[in-house]
């Protein structure tokens, strides 16, 4: 299990490792087939819809954490910090449902999207597009 922690979100993503000895140059050759397979299926399985609704809960996300880390800096004691995180998770998770994304699928997106440049670069023209409007 991978928690990643975007801002102030802690998002847990489950990563399944198939570990193939390296004993041969087939073994190393299949492995990578397979790793850039996955990585073609989850490009494949993205649609310019979701990317659209991606760019717009990233959008959320930021401004979002804008709002709320000044309130996390001057919480009293833990249990403020606890009740303003709380506040700040809802909110974000509003947001993504406004999108029509879960938590998971957001971090999947983030993930797959970080580390695919032709994805990453039309993420960023989406986000950009978002920004301008909002």
């Amino acid at each position: 299990m991978i928690v990643k922690k975007i801002g102030f979100v802690t998002v847990g993503c489950g990563l399944a490792l198939s570990l193939t000895p390296v004993g041969s140059s087939s073994a190393l050759y299949a492995q990578t087939k397979t790793q850039d397979q996955r990585l073609a299926d989850s490009q494949s399985t993205i649609s310019d819809d979701e990317l659209k609704a991606f760019a717009k809960a990233y959008v959320q996300f930021h401004k979002i954490r804008a709002e709320y880390e000044p309130k996390l800096g001057g919480a009293a004691s833990p249990q403020e910090k606890g009740q303003v995180e709380q506040e700040a998770v809802a909110k974000f998770g509003a947001a993504l449902e406004r999108q029509g994304l879960s938590m998971q699928r957001y971090a999947a997106l983030y993930q797959t999207i970080s580390a695919d440049q032709e994805l990453r670069d039309k993420a960023l023209k989406l986000i950009k597009e978002e920004q301008a409007r909002s």
